[in-house]
């Protein structure tokens, strides 16, 4: 290619990306989109054409480079900057009026004004931008500490990966939610519905879900959105803004999504009239909302009315009653989960609420239908808080007919007709047959879902229908699956294309790492999280289990509940089984290792860095796994527990910090010979 050409192919991979960066501001900051989604997908499919002709010409901060090649491990834990604490809430306009009391108390007579934000049902996250760039994205945790969830917010498009406009700070870390629109989150279920996924329950708990993906490209189809509400450390401080009303203006103009809602309000008379208007409003949005964060505008005032040890003294969040409906319990069905555990569910007259029309309502547990009193018959109380699943509050024991049947638990496993047993010092009531068909359908479902074995197309419907056959008892079952296929090819909605993906599905599963065998075997208190863990510290099944219980309390983040739980069922009779028939089957049973990385040195056990800047020889996500493998760890801030910043080019605010604090800083150069490599 000619230089001339190559100039030319330069000037337009500039040109697009400035042109779809404005896209995305008209899209998501103005609300003004000036061209279609095909015409926007159109400019991206032309500069990922020319990015891979030209590749480089590629940047970290180019629209096209919002979803990473590779999945993540796991996710490291990052220290906020400033801590991102609670809201306290309150539920009538007298308390409203309380707060405003204690407010004009402590500012003493000065004159205030308030913003009032609509509360967005959603995951809560902190956006840190150095030098325009976003170098980290984390979840709330505990207020303190929060997971490094950049990945995953660098896939969702209204997070700009670089901000716009001018004279943004060196540092600006922003908060706010990441919600699910409920279109797009509708039109996801209608999907996984149609090919025999179990749809999701609710759009904020389904966004929490896809947060914790470690692969960036679940998260990107899902069309997750953020907007901003508050913001964390500034540096330097913008000493020309004096209230948050001006703070936000200028966060928009930098690119970043706020709230087009957002009210100034004079006194707590006009809080309390938009909380009335708003309540009207908030259903014809397309999102979630429970409520209003009410919060002074000035940000000295905000300093002067500081805050508790939970929460700040200067915002409040009015959360409007949950909706409640009044309904006549038909029936109740008792479900069995693949713990065992039995939960009672009422079947009700049909009755509007929240916007759907409510036909079953969860009971939760035996202990919970005791304290309600409830009979078949009863007219109750159905509530539906933050769109969740519907549950019965309440009973009119005064509309009870005389001859209604108090609702009783079972003396045996509805499905199986197996003893059941109530937890010990708990609330559950469980059946203890393992072989019974619910607890088989639904640990089936588990083993096969996203996040443990991912077999693709073994959604429940399919599950449901391999166990009715007879095909499948057993985990092992499924990868006997190629041996049936003609038994396949007679089930409903399973042509020769289905049983081949389905098949293609369950050869590729055996290849998972252990961590993901042990999540998906159901053993009870042990979760992803733990099997990642405990598969990393022991390496393979066998290792695992000739441990003892005071080995495996011995590995950070396992108590004595998982280490006991866990060491039982490796021993038990239907562990062993189950470990020798999928060993047997050609599970892979080990965590795959770079046992010459691991051999090489083991100079950085124990040691926390922190890489900034653009490097020459590694991609970031290489040298971090590099960190890893010899015993280290990555963080995504400074703080005085970093051991080694490796700085490259642009490093950013990070180099300075580090100086600050007494970080070693490493060049690349400096990194390769600290490990030895040449």
């Amino acid at each position: 290619m000619s230089k001339a050409d190559a100039r030319k192919a330069a000037q337009r991979i500039k040109t697009l990306r400035a042109e779809l960066l404005r896209h995305d501001q008209l899209y998501f900051v103005e609300h003004n989109p000036e061209i279609s989604d095909e015409r926007y997908d159109e400019l991206m499919h032309e500069l990922r054409a020319l990015e891979a002709a030209h590749p480089e010409l590629v940047t970290s901060d180019s629209p096209s480079q919002r979803v990473g090649e590779l999945p993540i491990e796991g996710f490291d834990h990052v220290r906020h900057a400033v801590p991102m604490l609670s809201i306290d809430n309150t539920y009538s306009p007298d308390e409203l009026r309380e707060f405003d009391q204690r407010v004009r108390k402590l500012l003493e007579g000065e004159p205030y004004t308030y913003i009032v934000d609509p509360k967005i049902d959603g995951v809560a996250v902190s956006l840190r931008y150095e030098d325009s760039q976003l170098v980290l994205g984390a979840t709330r945790g505990d207020g303190v500490t929060g997971d490094d969830i950049t990945q995953n917010l660098r896939a969702i498009r209204s997070v700009p990966l670089r901000l716009s406009g001018e004279d943004w700070p060196a540092v600006l870390e922003v908060r706010g939610e990441v919600y699910w629109p409920r279109t797009g989150f509708d039109r996801t279920n209608e999907q996984r519905v149609a090919s025999g996924e179990e749809p999701f329950k609710n759009p904020r708990n389904a966004t929490a879900g896809t947060l914790k993906q470690l692969n960036a490209r679940v998260v990107a189809p899902r069309g997750l959105a953020f907007q901003c509400h508050g913001f964390g450390q500034i540096a330097p401080p913008l000493t020309d803004v004096e209230a948050y009303a001006e703070l936000i203006a200028r966060i928009r103009d930098w690119g970043i999504p706020t709230s087009p809602h957002e009210r100034r309000c004079n006194d707590i008379d006009a809080v309390i009239a938009f909380v009335d208007e708003w309540n009207a409003q908030r259903s014809t949005l397309d999102y979630d909302t429970d409520g209003l964060v009410v919060k002074i505008d000035r940000l000295d005032q905000r300093e002067t009315l500081g805050r508790t040890s939970k929460a700040p003294r200067w915002c409040i969040a009015y959360k409007y009653a949950a909706e409640q409906a009044t309904s006549r319990v038909l029936s109740v069905d008792f479900q069995v989960g693949k713990l065992g555990t039995i939960t009672p569910v009422a079947n009700l007259e049909p009755v509007e609420l929240a916007g759907t029309t409510v036909r079953r309502a969860s009971l939760h547990n035996f202990d919970q239908v005791r304290r309600l009193d409830l009979h078949l018959g009863d007219v109750v109380r159905v509530e539906k808080a933050g769109e969740i699943i519907p549950q019965v509050v309440g009973v009119d024991a005064n509309a009870r007919d005389k001859k209604a049947k108090p609702i009783k638990p079972p003396t045996a496993c509805p499905v199986c007709a197996g003893e059941v047993v109530q937890d010990e010092n708990g609330v559950y009531l469980r059946c203890i047959n393992p072989a019974c068909d619910a607890q088989i359908i639904e640990r089936l479902r588990f083993f096969c879902a996203r996040g443990q074995m991912d077999i693709e197309g073994a959604g429940i419907k399919l599950v449901e229908a391999l166990v009715r056959a007879g095909l499948v008892h057993s985990y092992a079952d499924i990868y006997r699956l190629h041996e049936k296929r003609d038994e396949l090819l007679e089930l409903e909605r399973m042509g020769e294309k289905s049983v081949d993906n389905l098949l293609a599905g369950i050869a590729a599963s055996k290849e998972r790492p252990l961590s993901r065998v042990v999540a998906a075997l159901n053993i009870r208190h042990v979760g992803s999280n733990t099997a990642e863990l405990l598969s990393e510290h022991f390496g393979d099944i066998d290792a695992l289990c000739a441990t003892d219980i005071e080995t495996l309390q011995a590995v950070d983040g396992v108590g004595p509940e998982v280490a006991n739980s866990l060491h039982t069922w490796l021993h038990s009779e239907t562990g062993q089984a189950t470990i020798a028939d999928l060993r047997d089957a050609g599970v892979n049973l080990t965590q795959p290792r770079d046992e010459s990385a691991a051999a090489a040195s083991q100079a950085l056990a124990g040691k926390t860095f922190v890489v900034t800047g653009t490097l020459a020889k590694y991609k970031r996500s290489e040298i971090e796994a590099l960190i890893k493998q010899l015993g280290g760890k990555t963080t995504g801030s400074v703080s005085k527990k970093t051991d080694y910043l490796v700085a490259g080019e642009s490093p950013g605010g990070k180099l300075e910090k580090a100086r600050k604090l007494g970080v070693t800083v490493l060049t690349e150069a400096d990194f390769d010979a600290l490990i030895g490599s040449n």
